[in-house]
């Protein structure tokens, strides 16, 4: 049971959808397995947190990490990569509705995690942690996931590079490596255990956000309570100009087709 990619789509009247692509050559090694999950937010309106009007139709490029995801499945297959490879896009629109979810709600999670949600436009960490955790269920031992995921992220690093989060230390270099060869910049960020208390909750498991200090920092230690092996990174997006003023959001700026080399 997906709960919290459920309790993002409550709002719509589309139905979410989970995209699961697998590449199994025959005479691929049995490990590891590369597990590629992409944030699919078709369209984010930001939900009963909703976004000002102003900029709101560029939020149908919410969904370029899945479309990412689905790319670089693509070049792997034609490439005939001999690896074993998971691909995931858990896919919603965000939309505000009678149904929808509201701050203050508790989601649970396909693992048994609760999330306390105290602001609904903080959606694609949701949907990405339920999609975090199918890819290990498939086998997944290595977890790269792609988002277009905080505008804090555009706050610390412009639209010149790509946030990179992960642990080992060797596999974030792994993936920085991969994405300097692609042309697409990605530049390490810091995991620290200590963003985690920003993320605690009185009802919950722990909140949806930890407010605006950090905020792309703390995104990622959400996700990484969804990462159980110990190979994991996050690439968040290039992004375009800031959609919202107060900086909780921005817009892929066309560079879906780039972050698919990364892991080619």
């Amino acid at each position: 049971h997906m709960g919290l990619l459920l309790g993002v789509s409550r709002g719509s009247a589309e139905l979410p959808r989970v995209i699961v692509m697998t590449h199994e050559p025959a005479g691929a090694p049995a490990a590891p397995v590369r597990g590629l999950v992409g944030k699919g937010i078709t369209f984010d309106t930001g939900g009963i947190s909703i976004k000002p009007a102003d900029g709101m139709e560029r939020m149908k490029d919410d969904m370029a990490g899945g479309a990412a995801v689905i790319g670089a499945m693509r070049a792997i297959s034609l490439l005939q990569a001999p690896i074993k490879v998971v691909g995931i896009v858990p896919a919603s629109e965000n939309m505000p509705g009678g149904r929808a979810t509201k701050p203050g709600d508790v989601l649970t999670g396909a693992g048994g995690r609760t999330v306390e949600v105290l602001n609904t436009d903080a959606e694609g960490r949701l949907i990405l942690g339920d999609g975090l955790w199918y890819a290990q269920r498939l086998g997944a031992t290595h977890l790269v996931d792609v988002a277009t995921l905080t505008g804090a992220c555009v706050v610390a690093l412009g639209k010149v590079a790509s946030g990179l989060f992960g642990q080992p230390d060797a596999w974030v270099e792994t993936v920085r490596r991969a994405s300097a060869r692609a042309g697409d910049r990605a530049w390490p960020m810091p995991l620290y255990d200590d963003y985690s208390e920003q993320l605690r909750s009185e009802i919950a498991d722990m909140v949806n956000t930890g407010g605006r200090p950090a905020g792309a920092c703390t995104a990622a230690v959400f996700l990484k309570e969804f990462a159980a092996h110990e190979y994991a990174a996050e690439v968040k997006m290039r992004k375009g100009e800031p959609v919202l003023r107060a900086g909780l959001a921005a817009e892929a700026d066309g560079k879906a087709e780039d972050a698919a080399q990364l892991f080619t």
